[in-house]
């Protein structure tokens, strides 16, 4: 099930459940104009998909897009900063 979540307070946030097909991921990333979905599951991020990874991880591999599982091709468990974090810590992490 892919959703696209936007408040006043916060960016639109497009996700998808970990079951989603590669195809409902790449047509919401189509549809929002974006380059990657979030894969979460009950409020709680599973990992990140990319339309690189659908290319690369799947496509190339010749992969059926409306058979394989978006959470089997995604980055899982990306590490994330929250809002309260300096960008000093982001940098910090995208440097380890």
């Amino acid at each position: 099930m892919a959703q696209f979540v936007k408040d006043v307070m916060t960016p639109a946030i497009a996700s998808v459940s970990p079951d989603a097909s590669l195809v409902e991921a790449a047509q919401l990333m189509r549809s929002q104009d974006i380059g990657d979905v979030l894969i979460a599951e009950d409020g709680r991020l599973l990992g990140v998909l990319t339309d690189r990874d659908i290319a690369l991880r799947a496509v190339a591999d010749g992969v059926d897009p409306l058979t394989v599982s978006c959470h089997s091709v995604c980055t899982r468990e990306p590490v994330t900063v929250g809002p309260e974090d300096e960008v000093r810590a982001a940098v910090r992490l995208m440097r380890e």
